[in-house]
């Protein structure tokens, strides 16, 4: 019987294996988690290449595949950081991860203890010996004080046991028994004697434990009840003592309990642990403790850790969400001194690190982490002139993996997008190696574009006149005649046909000034001009620009100025003799004559 319920008890395990994710998800709402599904690690990552990079091929696989796997590969959106806004158990994860949080301020576990100096070391050593010597010393002196102090014990034995044992005879009689009370002792006395007696019959091990307790019982007589409460004093005073005050803890100049600020920072760490509130305390812990070692507050105010940098790692602009964008170009590391003085040894790789976590750093303070406010920004790491970089070149394999891990474990929730351009062939590859190390939720806000469709990718989360030029946009470093402020249009210029655009003039006279434009199309090779055509019948048309072909190579902006003289027109010709549509960009405006 019992070889067959081990059996039986075998076969019930192995039919529990398959069913696992019940029991997960049981586990998960006692953690006030919500419950959402899973998805397969490495296919969203593999689909959300394909889609940006391969393009037209890719809408072939997704019609083929079932309809659960096109929701896994649907973009990341951001969820809204209003406490109302969220569900009851989001609600209820949040409160439970500020009483965990107040639990923990209150008994100070988030600042650990500094280790103690040397010095206090060996005095807590000599200590211990100290008080280790005086146990011995009893253990070993207890017969010469039992025979001493025996027939003391006589009258020891009276004085305290005549209160709380022995009512207290009548006046008149009071001086007779105290002849007559060395009766008592002998009683109190003669237990001893029997349990001394069959001490012996058991042993000298036990005799001595007896003789102990015999020199506690004959030990001299308590000192004066004066004196008692002197030495009790000390202890009722710790005793009393008040309770530590709970510790202030802030992160990113937000304290951990405070408002609704801190709630959108609480979020952070509950969103990044999947609302597993016990999860969410340790990694809030982590971050605290590795803020502490690295000394951020004082890393702020460091100046020229590592130069040369600024045009590696940048802010620039803002998305269509008012996102910040950063911008890491890591083809710059091409120049062999710049790469030398930043990667050469390990000491410079760390200075790099610490010089980038100063640059998150200064700029996350920027942020507004109101519940309306904008607390995330948007990643482009750009991949161009660099294959093999990352590949072949081990130190920066080795910066780019330790950044990314920094950033996954100290700084959560705060990139709302992670987009890569001009990605080349083998970084899908490469992709697929790191991809193991990082969360679900981190990799489903990644994505990819190749060479080929960078602008187009940008533009789907960034204004055109906030892409810098070199990434197919109209945002020029130092432009004196527009601004990020100034917005301009998108539109599609069809295979082999011809496409214009009016610039209308109807100021004229002394507040008439001049008319100011500037057009980039997308990967050019389009035949453009400009003319100026008046509204009065029989005016002269005036070419303003002469049509010339630009080539694809020659992707810049094409800006230039008409000063108004009368009513009319400006007419951008754009001839597109390809089989491929194009996109252009342009804007105007007029400036008023000085």
């Amino acid at each position: 019987m019992a070889e067959e319920t081990k059996k039986t008890t075998e076969e019930v395990v192995v039919c529990d294996v398959p069913v696992a994710e019940k029991p997960t998800t049981s586990v998960v709402e006692k953690e006030v988690t919500i419950p959402q599904p899973e998805p397969e690690p490495e296919k969203p990552t593999v689909a959300a290449v394909e889609v940006v990079v391969e393009g037209e091929k890719v809408k072939e696989k997704d019609e083929a595949e079932p309809k659960e796997k096109i929701a896994e590969s649907a973009s990341f959106k951001e969820e809204s950081n209003k406490v109302d806004d969220l569900i009851d158990p989001e609600k209820k994860a949040l409160d439970e991860f500020k009483l965990l949080i107040q639990e923990a301020l209150n008994k100070r576990e988030f600042t650990a203890p500094p280790p103690p100096p040397p010095a206090a070391v060996k005095e807590e050593e000599k200590k211990v010996e100290e008080e280790t010597k005086p146990e011995e010393k009893n253990e070993e002196e207890p017969k010469p004080e039992e025979k001493k102090e025996e027939p003391k014990t006589e009258e020891k034995t009276e004085s305290c046991e005549t209160p709380a044992e022995v009512p207290p005879p009548p006046p008149a009689s009071s001086a007779e028994p105290v002849k007559e009370e060395p009766t008592p002792p002998p009683a109190a006395a003669e237990p001893v004697k029997e349990e001394l007696k069959k001490v012996e019959e058991k042993g000298e091990a036990v005799v001595e434990d007896i003789k102990e307790t015999i020199v506690h019982e004959v030990t001299p007589p308590a000192p004066p009840p004066c004196e008692e409460p002197t030495a009790a004093a000390p202890e009722a005073e710790e005793e009393t003592a008040p309770p530590p005050t709970p510790e202030e803890v802030s992160i990113w100049g937000v304290p951990l309990l405070a408002d609704e600020k801190s709630d959108v920072i609480l979020l952070k760490f509950l969103r990044a642990r999947d609302f597993k509130v016990k999860e969410a305390l340790s990694m809030l812990k982590s971050v605290v403790s590795w803020r502490k070692e690295f000394k951020i507050d004082e890393l702020l105010e460091e100046e020229g850790i590592v130069e040369g940098l600024e045009k590696v790692i940048y802010i620039n602009g803002v998305d269509k969400e008012g996102h910040p964008v950063s911008y890491n170009c890591l083809g710059e590391f091409q120049d062999k001194e710049l790469y030398s003085n930043t990667f050469a040894d390990a000491e410079k790789r760390a200075k790099f690190l610490r010089w980038y976590i100063q640059f998150l750093e200064k700029n996350i303070r920027k942020l507004d982490f109101g519940p309306d406010g904008t607390c995330t920004i948007v990643q482009i790491t750009d991949l161009k002139n660099s294959p093999g970089l990352i590949l072949f070149k081990k130190e920066l394999r080795q910066a780019t993996n330790q950044a990314l891990q920094l950033l996954q474990d100290n700084y959560p929730e705060f990139v709302a997008r992670q987009v890569f351009i001009n990605v080349p062939w083998w970084y899908v590859a490469y992709n697929r190696m790191i991809s193991p190390f990082l969360t679900q939720r981190t990799k489903s806000k990644f994505v990819f574009a190749g060479p080929t469709k960078t602008a187009e990718t940008l533009f789907k989360y960034i204004a055109p006149e906030q892409v810098p030029v070199q990434y197919g946009g109209l945002n020029k470093e130092g432009e004196a005649e527009f601004t990020t402020a100034d917005s301009a249009t998108e539109e599609i210029i069809k295979p082999t046909s011809k496409h214009t655009i009016e610039l209308p003039i109807t100021e004229v006279g002394i507040t008439a000034g001049t008319l100011v434009w500037e057009v980039r199309v997308i990967g050019w090779d389009v035949t453009y001009g400009a003319e100026f055509v008046p509204c009065a019948e029989g005016g002269y048309t005036w070419i303003v620009q002469k049509a010339r072909k630009i080539g694809p190579n020659d992707e810049h902006v094409i800006g230039c100025t008409f000063k108004i003289g009368e009513p009319g027109k400006v007419v951008l010709t754009i001839d597109n003799q390809t089989s491929k549509k194009k996109k252009v960009l342009y804007r105007s405006k007029t400036k008023p004559s000085e």
